[in-house]
């Protein structure tokens, strides 16, 4: 079965048979419309063949970029013309530096490399924040192909833009649109002759990761803004850099619609709460997205999550402060940890009541208990124990990946 019939399968019946159906990775390629193919990767490597060379939307990352050359060679006799940058996300332009080297050794010139105008100062944030980015991405993906990939080496742009860039490669033409969603410097590629949409991260395979708590600001309703854009432009196949491609006019704009209304709902009910002067805490326990979006195929909240989402529009429309004083100028929390120690009788009857809690089904509340239990008594070893314990049974309850990493960091003893 092709990635389109399996996407449309999967659409068309309402099939979910777990992530990895949905999000293949395994460095194959495949042929998916006439001159347009893909390497399946971290994030995918999309290619289009003109009369004046390959067009490669995305790098993918360093370990993936031989496997997606040596692809491209196979496919067609032609060199890398030029790279466009989706955005400027590691996994999406860690693998240019390897096409770059490719062409050198290959007596070709270095492919030019288009991208939104933000992605330089990205890059130049990473360059401030490289230590912070490995500590993150290590909580949220383990010691694997993000390990050390902040090192500056970036493979800047050449053109950039603003709004939109019109783009000739040969006779093939193309138009960059601007986007915000994930990040602020979001390139769609639209090809009219074929009709394909290249989305990027606008469409995923997974709930959109518009909430990720260890990153910086997402765009929830710009992010649904340019959903709405993209069923506009009535794309036969939309070419996503995670996840399936799909195919057919009609079944595009279904799935488009279903997540923009999903982003939509959050940010109505969250803006409409913060309206009436709800505190975050109340907003984050009451917005929900309806279950039957979160049923979708496409939707599971397998990477990120609503919750996360609600927050990062608090932060978005609100700033930082929650609406709860305490913690306007807070206590360290430290002192808040002994002296709720202290009311509770010891940090060994707070961390065994946080067990209780966690056995119990209440794994929120026990996470407080544990977590005071383990500031206020840092060198007991019963009650670290206790407190693994309980973030390890948290993270064999969550979905999203986010949460999971995260829990699971705090997991260790």
């Amino acid at each position: 079965m092709s990635l389109l019939e399996r996407s449309a399968r999967f659409i068309d019946e309402g099939i979910y048979q777990g992530q990895q159906s949905v999000q293949p990775m395994d460095g194959s390629f495949h042929e998916i419309a006439d001159q347009i193919a893909v390497v399946c990767a971290f994030s995918h490597v999309w290619s289009v063949a003109t009369d004046e060379g390959l067009v490669t939307i995305d790098t993918s990352l360093p370990g993936f970029a031989p496997i997606a050359l040596e692809h491209l060679r196979r496919w067609k006799d032609q060199s890398v013309h030029t790279i466009v940058y989706t955005h400027g996300h590691v996994d999406h332009v860690g693998g240019a530096r390897a096409f770059v080297v490719d062409a050198e050794e290959q007596g070709q010139p270095a492919p030019r490399v288009l991208a939104h105008e933000a992605v330089p100062q990205r890059f130049d944030r990473y360059d401030l924040t490289s230590g912070y980015n490995q500590v993150i991405n290590r909580r949220q993906f383990g010691d694997g192909p993000f390990a050390n990939l902040f090192d500056g080496d970036w493979v800047r742009p050449q053109t950039t833009y603003a709004t939109t860039l019109d783009v000739e490669v040969g006779s093939t033409s193309m138009q960059l649109i601007h986007a915000q969603g994930e990040t602020d410097d979001h390139t769609l590629v639209w090809v009219p002759q074929s009709r394909a949409l290249f989305a990027g991260d606008l469409f995923i395979w997974f709930f959109p990761n518009a909430g990720n708590p260890q990153k910086v600001q997402r765009y929830p309703a710009e992010w649904a803004a340019a959903l709405r854009r993209m069923i506009e432009l009535r794309p036969a196949l939309l070419l996503p850099a995670h996840g399936l491609p799909i195919e057919g006019e009609g079944r595009i704009a279904t799935v488009l619609d279903d997540v923009a209304t999903a982003l939509e709902g959050l940010v109505a009910a969250t803006l409409e709460m913060m309206n009436a002067g709800a505190r975050l805490d109340d907003i984050i326990h009451q917005v929900r997205v309806p279950d039957d979006l979160l049923a979708k195929p496409y939707l599971r909240p397998n990477y990120d999550e609503p919750e996360f989402v609600v927050r990062n529009i608090w932060r978005l429309y609100g700033g930082w402060y929650d609406a709860n004083p305490a913690h306007l100028k807070p206590a360290p929390d430290g002192a808040v940890a002994a002296e709720v120690a202290r009311l509770a009788g010891g940090a060994v009857s707070l961390a065994a009541r946080a067990v209780e809690l966690s056995e119990a089904g209440d794994l929120r509340l026990a996470c407080h208990l544990a977590e005071w239990a383990a500031q206020a008594a840092p060198d007991e070893a019963g009650v670290a124990e206790m407190r693994s314990a309980v973030y390890r049974k948290r993270r064999d309850q969550e979905q999203s990946l986010m949460a999971r990493g995260i829990y699971k960091e705090a997991g260790k003893t």
